[in-house]
């Protein structure tokens, strides 16, 4: 019978997930891990096999913990205006957008795997958008752009505009933007959305 495991495998993918949102894939050494986790290589190696699969661990865990809640909340957004007040004022998920960003930019291009994680996130924000438009929409007391078609893009075309600003506005943050500045930009844009959409 082998050794019990040293660690608690959760508390270490959920400490990775932080490490990853912070830095490059690239720019994380296994001595890295090994500092930053507290846990002998080989017993990275052992539980997880490479550094790759520690990554994989890690970005489903930040996705299904730290986005999918944020989405859920997008979603329940009575309009455009409040999810995103939501998404960009939504403290807990910011290194969950981070790990999300550094994998669809960094990750997804080279590893289909990764990609194929991400895809139906975005989806699923995307989605979580057009359910807010509708909703903007029927506030709005107008039909003209719902269900996707018409000259502005409708429903979709917003939707995918909105998910593209929320991760805009944390790629803004990640460049050094300071957090008051997205906040005032997240909530100027709010405005406008609640008066002239």
């Amino acid at each position: 019978m082998g050794r019990p495991r040293g660690f608690d495998e959760a508390t270490v993918v959920r400490s990775a997930a932080e490490l990853f949102s912070t830095r490059s894939y690239d720019g994380i050494s296994m001595d890295d891990l090994v500092t930053h986790l507290g846990v002998h290589r080989n017993s990275l190696y052992k539980t997880f096999g490479s550094k790759r699969g520690l990554y994989q661990a890690a970005l489903r865990w930040s996705l299904e913990h730290h986005v999918a809640p944020l989405v859920d909340r997008v979603a329940g957004a009575g309009d455009l205006a409040e999810a995103l007040r939501v998404a960009v004022g939504e403290p807990a998920a910011e290194a969950g957008l981070n790990l999300l960003l550094m994998a669809a930019v960094e990750r997804a291009p080279v590893d289909p795997e990764v990609a194929d994680q991400l895809a139906p996130v975005l989806a699923a924000f995307d989605q979580a958008a057009r359910a807010a438009a509708g909703r903007h929409a029927e506030h709005d007391g107008g039909g003209g752009g719902r269900g996707g078609g018409g000259e502005d893009g409708g429903e979709d075309g917003v939707a995918l505009a909105l998910t593209a600003t929320i991760l805009g506005l944390r790629l803004r943050a990640r460049a050094g933007a300071s957090g008051a500045n997205i906040d005032q930009a997240g909530a100027a844009l709010a405005h406008r959305l609640t008066h002239h959409v």
